[in-house]
């Protein structure tokens, strides 16, 4: 079980960002942490992970502890994770002693460690240590656990452990690196599972995999995921974070939007009947100050007035209903020529057959495949990327590019503010930034805040507000909708609605695709090929091929 009991928690620069925060989640419950980007959500998973401290209050589980980060990148353990060109340089050994139980991973350190040494010297000492070390491993359950890893990397790579160990963690797909650290820790022996967006980069067959997966562990499981169909179909408990509290629905995601309705209804009437009662009673002590300066028998009564104001303040008022997002945004786009990309048996080296493809102007066209087929690198290439192929691809006439990157790196963003970005790479006046990133919901503290601070839902809406500001007339998006919040993918969908241009996006959000007019569709043959509708699991349409 996990138990969260009165937490509190401010932010390094003074922000009080939760506040007496409690909730519990029970042996084997999947429970889904839901709420606003920059609410708190992955704070209070690294909370509970013991990776930041509280100012106040306390968090308990029992079983032991896996967890997932919203970045892969970012999982502690291994080698470091990226290096200083932004790759991983980190082996599939590393990723996956980094979810490894704690004893297994320190065994390891000092395992690798004495290896080291062993290189250099091969003294009676040096031997006695690395004999202690390879010891210390196997009684930690080093060895048991490669057996498992076996396992997890022929489902989440159809190859031994022993084969894929020493390969680069930089030269997995999204997918697959999540995949695996997914079958590690689902089939490891920590029995309480935090999940920071475990569905992003996961094709929609991948998605499923978890749903089941999730239904079916006895683990308890609490998870951040803004995937409604995954919602809808693997959580238990919702769990969501608003405004600084959290509380919980216990039903799951499909009467989950009508409790949060009839929940801020209740608020409402409370604080309107609260506001109510405290005029009253400020309207009786007037009264009977105003009496007892002419009549002395009617002090006790003003005075035992004062004392009941004064008690009913001090018990405060109650919650406010906190308030909706508004996003908007404005993706303007412009008229452009009739063709707006044109494909002439183009081929990616290694990835996919030749195929030829015209997009016209207005279309929206979902590209949709497995992990690996190599949608993303179609985007890039489009976008004027270096990528190897042969065929050609261009752009035509009055065609602006914008590209969303899927991962969020962008190292030239690193260690500037929004406020900054938008006034330096577009030339807006600070009142003129501020505006736009009002519109997104970036405005205040948050447009102050390093990008590389931001949630991965703040990331994202500032690179799209960053592509309207562009004025692009084709919108390259790859997994827009990953780490946005319900309200957001809803702006975002909207935003796309009014959109004067063509957009080209990869998706596995099931619920975004549903709005596109054309489905291209990288198959697992090497094919290219559009179909009527959303295909999700390619391998069915093979076999009926």
């Amino acid at each position: 079980m996990i138990e969260v009991a009165h937490l509190t928690y401010v932010l390094p620069d003074g922000r009080p960002l939760l506040d007496d925060v409690s909730f519990r989640v029970g042996e084997g419950v999947k429970a889904a942490l839901v709420g606003p980007n920059g609410a708190g959500k992955t704070t209070l998973l690294r909370l509970v992970a013991g990776d930041l401290q509280p100012v106040e209050g306390s968090l308990n589980h029992a079983g032991g502890l896996g967890v997932m980060r919203q970045f892969i990148g970012s999982l502690r353990g291994g080698d470091g994770g990226p290096g200083r060109d932004g790759r991983d340089s980190r082996t599939v050994q590393d990723l996956l002693l980094s979810v490894a139980p704690v004893r297994v991973r320190e065994a390891a350190a000092r395992l690798h460690e004495a290896e080291l040494v062993m290189m250099e010297r091969d003294d009676e000492k040096t031997q006695m240590r690395y004999a202690q070390a390879i010891t210390d491993y196997t009684d930690a359950g080093g060895y048991d656990i490669e057996v498992l890893w076996d396992t997890c990397t022929m489902a989440a790579l159809g190859a031994p452990y022993d084969n894929v160990k020493y390969r680069d963690v930089a030269t997995l797909s999204g997918g697959e690196q999540k995949r695996l650290v997914l079958e590690a820790l689902l089939r490891g022996p920590d029995q309480v599972l935090l999940l920071d967006e475990p569905d992003n980069y996961l094709d929609v067959p991948g998605k499923v995999w978890l749903e089941n997966a999730l239904r079916e562990t006895p683990k308890t499981v609490l998870l951040v995921s803004h995937d409604r169909q995954l919602l809808a179909n693997a959580a238990d408990r919702i769990v969501t974070v608003e405004a600084g509290n959290v509380w919980v629905h216990g039903g799951g995601f499909g009467t989950y939007a009508q409790a949060r309705r009839e929940r801020n209804e209740r608020l409402d009437e409370l604080r309107r009947r609260w506001d109510e009662e405290h005029a009253k009673l400020k309207r009786l002590v007037v009264m009977l100050k105003q009496k007892a300066t002419y009549n002395d028998g009617m002090a006790p009564a003003y005075h035992a007035a004062q004392t009941r104001l004064r008690r009913f303040e001090e018990a405060g008022p109650p919650e406010v209903a906190p308030k909706d997002q508004l996003i908007s945004m404005r993706l303007r786009g412009g008229r452009t020529g009739k063709r707006a990309v044109i494909c002439e048996g183009l081929e990616l080296t290694g990835l996919m057959k030749p195929f030829d493809l015209e997009i016209w102007y207005g279309e929206r066209v979902a590209v949709l495949g497995s992990n690996g087929s190599g949608k993303s690198h179609f985007l890039r290439l489009v976008a004027g990327e270096d990528v190897a192929h042969t065929g050609a691809a261009r752009l035509g006439a009055r065609v602006v590019p914008g590209h969303f990157a899927q991962t969020h790196a962008r190292p030239e963003l690193a260690g500037r503010t929004p406020c900054e970005i938008v006034m330096t790479e577009h030339a807006r006046l600070k009142n003129e930034a501020m505006k736009a990133l009002a519109r997104y919901e970036l405005a205040g503290r948050t447009a102050e805040q390093r990008f590389e601070t931001l949630s991965g839902g703040q990331q994202a809406r500032l690179q799209i507000l960053l592509l309207e500001l562009s004025g692009a007339t084709l919108l390259l998006l790859d997994e827009p909708t990953d780490n946005l919040d319900l309200a957001s993918a809803e702006a975002l969908q909207q935003g796309l609605d009014a959109f004067d241009g063509t957009v080209l996006a990869v998706t596995h959000d099931r619920w975004f695709a549903a709005d596109f007019d054309r489905y291209l569709v990288f198959g697992s043959d090497g094919r290219v090929y559009e179909a009527p509708e959303p295909v999700w699991d390619e391998t069915r349409v093979v076999r009926q091929r």
